[in-house]
Protein backbone atom coordinates (compact mmCIF):
# COMPACT_ATOMS: atom_id res chain seq x y z
CA UNK A 1 0.00 0.00 0.00
CA UNK A 2 1.24 3.46 -0.97
CA UNK A 3 1.43 5.36 2.37
CA UNK A 4 3.18 8.39 0.76
CA UNK A 5 0.14 9.49 -1.08
CA UNK A 6 -0.88 12.63 1.02
CA UNK A 7 -4.54 13.92 0.76
CA UNK A 8 -6.27 16.35 0.17
CA UNK A 9 -5.67 17.10 -3.45
CA UNK A 10 -7.26 20.33 -5.37
CA UNK A 11 -9.00 18.67 -8.10
CA UNK A 12 -10.69 20.91 -11.67
CA UNK A 13 -13.42 18.87 -13.03
CA UNK A 14 -13.91 20.32 -16.40
CA UNK A 15 -17.28 19.67 -17.14
CA UNK A 16 -19.90 20.00 -14.38
CA UNK A 17 -22.98 17.86 -15.29
CA UNK A 18 -24.58 15.14 -12.93
CA UNK A 19 -21.39 12.68 -13.39
CA UNK A 20 -19.45 15.34 -12.26
CA UNK A 21 -22.15 16.25 -9.46
CA UNK A 22 -21.59 12.34 -8.06
CA UNK A 23 -17.43 12.34 -8.80
CA UNK A 24 -17.32 16.03 -6.58
CA UNK A 25 -19.33 14.25 -4.10
CA UNK A 26 -16.77 11.29 -3.88
CA UNK A 27 -14.11 13.73 -3.73
CA UNK A 28 -15.31 15.78 -1.20
CA UNK A 29 -15.73 12.20 1.03
CA UNK A 30 -12.00 12.23 0.99
CA UNK A 31 -11.60 15.75 1.47
CA UNK A 32 -10.77 16.93 -1.63
CA UNK A 33 -11.01 20.34 -3.05
CA UNK A 34 -12.80 20.45 -6.04
CA UNK A 35 -13.18 23.27 -8.92
CA UNK A 36 -15.82 22.93 -10.90
CA UNK A 37 -15.80 23.92 -14.43
CA UNK A 38 -18.57 24.83 -17.22
CA UNK A 39 -19.64 26.66 -19.83
CA UNK A 40 -23.06 27.77 -17.43
CA UNK A 41 -23.99 28.73 -14.62
CA UNK A 42 -25.29 26.52 -11.64
CA UNK A 43 -24.36 23.35 -13.53
CA UNK A 44 -25.03 20.23 -11.01
CA UNK A 45 -21.83 19.88 -9.87
CA UNK A 46 -21.06 23.65 -9.24
CA UNK A 47 -24.05 23.31 -6.84
CA UNK A 48 -22.01 20.76 -4.34
CA UNK A 49 -18.49 22.29 -5.36
CA UNK A 50 -15.88 24.22 -3.03
CA UNK A 51 -16.09 26.70 -6.27
CA UNK A 52 -16.92 27.28 -9.60
CA UNK A 53 -16.29 29.05 -12.74
CA UNK A 54 -17.82 29.88 -15.94
CA UNK A 55 -15.71 29.43 -19.21
CA UNK A 56 -15.69 28.17 -22.84
CA UNK A 57 -13.69 25.18 -22.73
CA UNK A 58 -12.82 25.76 -26.37
CA UNK A 59 -10.91 28.77 -25.47
CA UNK A 60 -7.36 27.65 -25.06
CA UNK A 61 -7.67 31.68 -23.23
CA UNK A 62 -9.89 30.70 -21.15
CA UNK A 63 -8.12 27.15 -19.80
CA UNK A 64 -5.09 29.16 -19.40
CA UNK A 65 -6.55 31.81 -17.26
CA UNK A 66 -8.73 29.14 -14.47
CA UNK A 67 -5.74 26.59 -14.79
CA UNK A 68 -3.49 29.67 -13.45
CA UNK A 69 -5.55 31.07 -11.07
CA UNK A 70 -6.37 27.62 -8.99
CA UNK A 71 -2.99 25.38 -9.90
CA UNK A 72 -5.36 21.99 -9.63
CA UNK A 73 -3.38 19.30 -9.06
CA UNK A 74 -5.39 17.06 -11.22
CA UNK A 75 -7.23 17.42 -13.95
CA UNK A 76 -10.51 15.94 -14.72
CA UNK A 77 -12.21 16.43 -18.27
CA UNK A 78 -16.22 15.33 -17.94
CA UNK A 79 -17.19 16.49 -21.39
CA UNK A 80 -16.31 15.91 -24.62
CA UNK A 81 -15.58 19.51 -25.82
CA UNK A 82 -12.40 20.83 -24.85
CA UNK A 83 -9.49 22.39 -26.40
CA UNK A 84 -7.76 19.28 -25.87
CA UNK A 85 -4.62 20.57 -26.93
CA UNK A 86 -4.16 22.86 -23.82
CA UNK A 87 -4.47 20.30 -21.66
CA UNK A 88 -1.02 18.72 -23.29
CA UNK A 89 0.52 21.69 -22.48
CA UNK A 90 -0.91 21.61 -18.66
CA UNK A 91 0.82 18.27 -18.48
CA UNK A 92 3.56 19.27 -19.74
CA UNK A 93 4.04 21.60 -16.99
CA UNK A 94 3.78 18.50 -14.45
CA UNK A 95 -0.31 18.85 -13.87
CA UNK A 96 -2.04 15.46 -13.95
CA UNK A 97 -4.84 15.29 -16.52
CA UNK A 98 -7.34 12.31 -16.35
CA UNK A 99 -6.40 9.85 -17.63
CA UNK A 100 -3.47 11.78 -19.73
CA UNK A 101 -3.93 14.09 -22.20
CA UNK A 102 -2.92 12.08 -24.86
CA UNK A 103 -6.00 9.67 -23.95
CA UNK A 104 -8.44 12.71 -23.48
CA UNK A 105 -7.48 14.09 -27.06
CA UNK A 106 -7.85 10.28 -28.81
CA UNK A 107 -11.05 10.11 -26.91
CA UNK A 108 -12.70 13.29 -27.12
CA UNK A 109 -13.25 12.32 -31.28
CA UNK A 110 -15.05 9.26 -32.18
CA UNK A 111 -12.82 8.90 -35.17
CA UNK A 112 -9.27 9.09 -33.27
CA UNK A 113 -10.69 5.90 -31.14
CA UNK A 114 -12.36 4.24 -33.62
CA UNK A 115 -9.18 4.14 -35.77
CA UNK A 116 -6.80 3.64 -32.50
CA UNK A 117 -9.05 0.69 -32.16
CA UNK A 118 -9.96 -0.59 -35.43
CA UNK A 119 -6.51 0.01 -37.44
CA UNK A 120 -3.68 0.37 -34.29
CA UNK A 121 -5.07 -2.32 -32.33
CA UNK A 122 -6.68 -4.76 -34.42
CA UNK A 123 -9.99 -4.95 -32.73
CA UNK A 124 -13.36 -5.54 -34.31
CA UNK A 125 -15.56 -2.71 -34.50
CA UNK A 126 -18.70 -1.91 -36.90
CA UNK A 127 -17.44 -0.72 -40.63
CA UNK A 128 -17.22 2.79 -40.89
CA UNK A 129 -16.30 6.03 -42.93
CA UNK A 130 -16.55 9.76 -42.17
CA UNK A 131 -18.29 12.71 -44.09
CA UNK A 132 -17.74 16.56 -43.83
CA UNK A 133 -20.61 17.53 -46.52
CA UNK A 134 -23.72 16.16 -46.95
CA UNK A 135 -23.05 14.87 -50.22
CA UNK A 136 -19.89 12.97 -48.61
CA UNK A 137 -22.63 11.32 -46.48
CA UNK A 138 -24.41 10.58 -49.28
CA UNK A 139 -21.96 8.43 -50.88
CA UNK A 140 -20.41 7.00 -48.13
CA UNK A 141 -23.94 5.43 -46.48
CA UNK A 142 -23.95 3.84 -49.97
CA UNK A 143 -21.25 2.05 -49.59
CA UNK A 144 -21.55 1.15 -45.87
CA UNK A 145 -25.44 0.23 -46.86
CA UNK A 146 -28.63 0.60 -45.39
CA UNK A 147 -29.85 0.28 -42.21
CA UNK A 148 -26.73 2.72 -40.76
CA UNK A 149 -25.89 5.05 -37.89
CA UNK A 150 -24.73 8.70 -38.47
CA UNK A 151 -23.28 10.65 -35.57
CA UNK A 152 -21.30 13.66 -34.96
CA UNK A 153 -17.64 12.65 -34.28
CA UNK A 154 -17.62 14.84 -31.16
CA UNK A 155 -20.82 14.85 -29.19
CA UNK A 156 -22.42 13.92 -26.02
CA UNK A 157 -25.17 11.46 -24.32
CA UNK A 158 -25.71 10.63 -28.00
CA UNK A 159 -26.73 14.22 -29.40
CA UNK A 160 -27.08 13.96 -32.52
CA UNK A 161 -27.05 10.20 -33.47
CA UNK A 162 -29.87 8.58 -35.88
CA UNK A 163 -30.17 4.85 -37.38
CA UNK A 164 -30.75 5.88 -41.09
CA UNK A 165 -33.06 3.01 -42.59
CA UNK A 166 -32.54 4.22 -46.37
CA UNK A 167 -31.10 6.55 -48.85
CA UNK A 168 -34.05 9.04 -48.30
CA UNK A 169 -33.05 9.82 -44.75
CA UNK A 170 -29.47 10.77 -44.80
CA UNK A 171 -30.03 14.20 -45.22
CA UNK A 172 -32.06 14.35 -42.07
CA UNK A 173 -29.62 12.47 -40.45
CA UNK A 174 -27.09 14.66 -41.65
CA UNK A 175 -28.62 18.25 -40.38
CA UNK A 176 -29.53 16.00 -36.85
CA UNK A 177 -25.96 15.24 -36.22
CA UNK A 178 -24.36 18.76 -37.19
CA UNK A 179 -27.26 19.97 -34.46
CA UNK A 180 -26.20 17.56 -31.93
CA UNK A 181 -22.23 17.93 -32.33
CA UNK A 182 -19.60 19.63 -29.78
CA UNK A 183 -16.60 21.75 -30.76
CA UNK A 184 -16.25 23.27 -33.86
CA UNK A 185 -15.92 20.63 -35.88
CA UNK A 186 -18.51 19.58 -39.15
CA UNK A 187 -18.01 15.56 -39.76
CA UNK A 188 -20.06 12.84 -38.82
CA UNK A 189 -19.27 9.29 -38.56
CA UNK A 190 -21.51 6.47 -40.43
CA UNK A 191 -21.13 2.92 -38.89
CA UNK A 192 -22.87 -0.18 -40.18
CA UNK A 193 -25.89 -1.15 -38.15
CA UNK A 194 -25.49 -3.98 -35.94
CA UNK A 195 -27.84 -6.44 -35.25
CA UNK A 196 -27.06 -7.07 -31.52
CA UNK A 197 -28.64 -9.29 -29.01
CA UNK A 198 -27.52 -6.47 -26.02
CA UNK A 199 -25.33 -3.58 -25.82
CA UNK A 200 -23.16 -3.10 -22.88
CA UNK A 201 -20.68 -1.14 -20.74
CA UNK A 202 -17.96 -2.16 -19.50
CA UNK A 203 -16.74 0.07 -16.50
CA UNK A 204 -12.80 -0.80 -16.88
CA UNK A 205 -10.90 0.43 -13.99
CA UNK A 206 -7.30 1.56 -15.11
CA UNK A 207 -5.05 1.46 -12.01
CA UNK A 208 -1.56 3.68 -12.03
CA UNK A 209 0.30 1.04 -9.86
CA UNK A 210 -1.96 -1.69 -9.69
CA UNK A 211 -3.73 -4.25 -12.24
CA UNK A 212 -6.65 -3.00 -14.43
CA UNK A 213 -10.12 -4.45 -12.74
CA UNK A 214 -13.78 -4.49 -13.88
CA UNK A 215 -17.14 -4.11 -12.53
CA UNK A 216 -20.02 -7.03 -13.77
CA UNK A 217 -21.24 -5.86 -17.23
CA UNK A 218 -24.11 -3.64 -17.53
CA UNK A 219 -26.64 -3.90 -19.98
CA UNK A 220 -28.39 -0.60 -21.66
CA UNK A 221 -31.60 0.76 -23.84
CA UNK A 222 -30.88 3.69 -25.88
CA UNK A 223 -33.52 5.73 -27.46
CA UNK A 224 -32.52 8.73 -30.03
CA UNK A 225 -28.90 7.65 -28.98
CA UNK A 226 -28.78 8.26 -25.83
CA UNK A 227 -29.43 5.57 -22.93
CA UNK A 228 -32.40 5.22 -21.22
CA UNK A 229 -31.99 2.72 -19.08
CA UNK A 230 -29.39 0.22 -17.39
CA UNK A 231 -29.41 -3.08 -15.79
CA UNK A 232 -26.63 -4.79 -13.84
CA UNK A 233 -25.77 -7.93 -14.59
CA UNK A 234 -25.91 -7.89 -18.40
CA UNK A 235 -27.30 -11.57 -19.40
CA UNK A 236 -23.81 -12.12 -21.64
CA UNK A 237 -21.85 -15.48 -21.10
CA UNK A 238 -18.78 -15.66 -18.92
CA UNK A 239 -17.21 -16.17 -22.52
CA UNK A 240 -17.97 -13.17 -23.98
CA UNK A 241 -17.66 -11.09 -20.62
CA UNK A 242 -13.83 -12.57 -20.79
CA UNK A 243 -13.20 -11.42 -24.17
CA UNK A 244 -14.87 -7.56 -23.76
CA UNK A 245 -12.46 -7.60 -20.62
CA UNK A 246 -9.50 -8.61 -22.92
CA UNK A 247 -10.63 -5.87 -25.31
CA UNK A 248 -11.25 -3.50 -23.29
CA UNK A 249 -7.83 -3.65 -21.78
CA UNK A 250 -5.94 -3.76 -25.04
CA UNK A 251 -7.58 -0.02 -25.85
CA UNK A 252 -7.14 1.03 -22.22
CA UNK A 253 -3.69 -0.07 -22.17
CA UNK A 254 -3.12 1.75 -25.23
CA UNK A 255 -4.93 4.84 -24.22
CA UNK A 256 -2.62 4.75 -20.71
CA UNK A 257 -2.96 6.79 -17.18
CA UNK A 258 -5.70 5.95 -14.60
CA UNK A 259 -9.13 6.28 -14.09
CA UNK A 260 -12.67 4.46 -14.81
CA UNK A 261 -13.47 3.74 -18.69
CA UNK A 262 -16.96 3.09 -19.87
CA UNK A 263 -16.18 1.04 -23.06
CA UNK A 264 -19.15 0.08 -24.66
CA UNK A 265 -19.97 -3.05 -26.94
CA UNK A 266 -22.57 -4.88 -29.12
CA UNK A 267 -22.85 -8.28 -28.47
CA UNK A 268 -24.13 -10.64 -31.62
CA UNK A 269 -24.96 -14.42 -31.09
CA UNK A 270 -21.25 -14.97 -32.45
CA UNK A 271 -19.05 -11.82 -31.67
CA UNK A 272 -18.19 -9.00 -29.43
CA UNK A 273 -17.64 -5.69 -31.13
CA UNK A 274 -16.31 -2.77 -29.19
CA UNK A 275 -18.07 0.26 -29.96
CA UNK A 276 -17.07 3.17 -27.93
CA UNK A 277 -15.35 4.36 -25.09
CA UNK A 278 -15.16 7.39 -22.23
CA UNK A 279 -12.55 7.97 -19.99
CA UNK A 280 -14.65 8.45 -16.88
CA UNK A 281 -17.88 7.43 -15.34
CA UNK A 282 -20.58 6.61 -17.64
CA UNK A 283 -23.86 7.78 -17.91
CA UNK A 284 -25.37 3.95 -17.95
CA UNK A 285 -23.14 3.15 -15.27
CA UNK A 286 -25.23 5.21 -12.57
CA UNK A 287 -27.22 1.98 -12.00
CA UNK A 288 -23.83 1.52 -9.24
CA UNK A 289 -25.51 4.00 -7.37
CA UNK A 290 -27.31 0.99 -5.90
CA UNK A 291 -25.67 -1.77 -6.88
CA UNK A 292 -22.31 -1.98 -5.97
CA UNK A 293 -20.24 -1.34 -2.27
CA UNK A 294 -18.39 1.19 -4.50
CA UNK A 295 -20.17 3.10 -7.86
CA UNK A 296 -18.12 4.38 -10.64
CA UNK A 297 -17.65 7.70 -9.20
CA UNK A 298 -15.78 6.66 -6.43
CA UNK A 299 -14.15 3.88 -8.55
CA UNK A 300 -12.93 6.66 -10.59
CA UNK A 301 -11.64 8.70 -7.46
CA UNK A 302 -9.77 6.03 -6.05
CA UNK A 303 -7.99 4.74 -9.63
CA UNK A 304 -6.82 8.85 -10.26
CA UNK A 305 -5.80 9.23 -6.41
CA UNK A 306 -3.65 6.12 -6.22
CA UNK A 307 -5.96 4.47 -3.60
CA UNK A 308 -6.56 0.68 -2.79
CA UNK A 309 -9.85 -0.78 -4.59
CA UNK A 310 -9.57 -4.28 -2.62
CA UNK A 311 -12.91 -4.91 -3.47
CA UNK A 312 -15.98 -4.63 -5.75
CA UNK A 313 -19.18 -6.30 -4.63
CA UNK A 314 -22.25 -6.41 -7.04
CA UNK A 315 -24.82 -6.21 -4.03
CA UNK A 316 -28.34 -7.74 -6.05
CA UNK A 317 -29.75 -7.26 -9.96
CA UNK A 318 -30.34 -3.46 -10.24
CA UNK A 319 -31.43 -1.26 -12.65
CA UNK A 320 -31.73 3.02 -13.56
CA UNK A 321 -34.30 4.54 -15.86
CA UNK A 322 -33.77 7.99 -16.74
CA UNK A 323 -36.52 11.13 -15.64
CA UNK A 324 -36.68 13.24 -18.90
CA UNK A 325 -38.29 16.45 -19.27
CA UNK A 326 -41.13 16.85 -22.03
CA UNK A 327 -40.87 20.76 -22.35
CA UNK A 328 -38.80 23.99 -22.02
CA UNK A 329 -38.72 25.32 -18.57
CA UNK A 330 -36.30 28.04 -17.01
CA UNK A 331 -38.09 27.09 -13.87
CA UNK A 332 -39.10 23.83 -12.80
CA UNK A 333 -40.11 21.46 -10.00
CA UNK A 334 -40.38 17.76 -9.60
CA UNK A 335 -43.80 16.06 -8.45
CA UNK A 336 -44.39 12.20 -7.61
CA UNK A 337 -40.85 11.73 -5.50
CA UNK A 338 -42.80 10.36 -2.04
CA UNK A 339 -45.04 7.93 -4.64
CA UNK A 340 -41.28 6.70 -6.05
CA UNK A 341 -39.48 6.56 -3.22
CA UNK A 342 -42.50 4.32 -1.57
CA UNK A 343 -41.17 1.46 -3.55
CA UNK A 344 -39.10 -0.59 -1.11
CA UNK A 345 -35.23 -0.67 -2.94
CA UNK A 346 -35.85 2.75 -4.63
CA UNK A 347 -34.09 5.75 -4.74
CA UNK A 348 -34.15 8.98 -7.12
CA UNK A 349 -31.54 11.43 -7.86
CA UNK A 350 -32.76 14.82 -9.56
CA UNK A 351 -29.52 16.62 -10.88
CA UNK A 352 -30.40 19.60 -10.17
CA UNK A 353 -29.97 21.03 -13.55
CA UNK A 354 -31.86 24.74 -13.72
CA UNK A 355 -33.31 24.51 -17.16
CA UNK A 356 -35.17 21.87 -19.14
CA UNK A 357 -36.27 20.88 -22.47
CA UNK A 358 -37.54 18.14 -24.19
CA UNK A 359 -35.86 14.76 -23.06
CA UNK A 360 -33.25 16.31 -21.57
CA UNK A 361 -31.80 14.25 -18.52
CA UNK A 362 -33.42 15.65 -15.13
CA UNK A 363 -32.81 12.55 -12.64
CA UNK A 364 -32.46 8.50 -12.61
CA UNK A 365 -34.58 6.40 -10.75
CA UNK A 366 -32.53 3.42 -9.24
CA UNK A 367 -33.79 -0.21 -8.27
CA UNK A 368 -32.59 -3.67 -6.93
CA UNK A 369 -34.43 -6.15 -7.32
CA UNK A 370 -34.55 -10.48 -7.31
CA UNK A 371 -34.02 -10.17 -11.17
CA UNK A 372 -32.77 -7.54 -13.52
CA UNK A 373 -36.44 -7.77 -15.27
CA UNK A 374 -38.03 -6.99 -11.41
CA UNK A 375 -35.54 -3.78 -11.10
CA UNK A 376 -35.85 -3.03 -14.62
CA UNK A 377 -39.46 -2.71 -13.79
CA UNK A 378 -39.04 -0.96 -10.83
CA UNK A 379 -36.98 1.50 -12.14
CA UNK A 380 -39.44 2.29 -15.50
CA UNK A 381 -42.05 2.22 -12.44
CA UNK A 382 -40.61 4.77 -10.08
CA UNK A 383 -39.26 6.96 -13.03
CA UNK A 384 -42.81 7.49 -14.54
CA UNK A 385 -44.09 8.31 -11.38
CA UNK A 386 -42.14 11.73 -11.38
CA UNK A 387 -43.29 14.24 -13.42
CA UNK A 388 -41.11 17.63 -13.96
CA UNK A 389 -43.49 20.97 -14.14
CA UNK A 390 -43.17 24.41 -14.73
CA UNK A 391 -43.25 26.82 -11.47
Amino acid sequence: MNSSIKLPKKLMLLGSGELGKEFVIAAQRLGNYVIAVDRYENAPAMQVADCAEVISMLSADDLEAVVSKHQPDLIIPEIEAIRTEKLVEFEQRGITVIPTAAATNYTMNRDRIRELAHTKLGVRTARYAYASTLDELIAVSDEIGFPNVVKPVMSSSGKGQSVVKEKGDVEKAWNYAISGSRGDTQKVIVEEFIDFEIEITLLTIKQWNSPTIYCTPIGHRQERGDYQESWQPAEISNDKTLEAQEIAKKVTDALGGAGIFGVEFFITKDEVIFSELSPRPHDTGMVTLISQNLNEFELHLRAVLGLPIPHIELFAASASAVILASEKSDAISFEGVAEALAEKDVDIKLFGKPTSHPYRRMGVALAKANTTQEAREKATKAANKIKIVSI
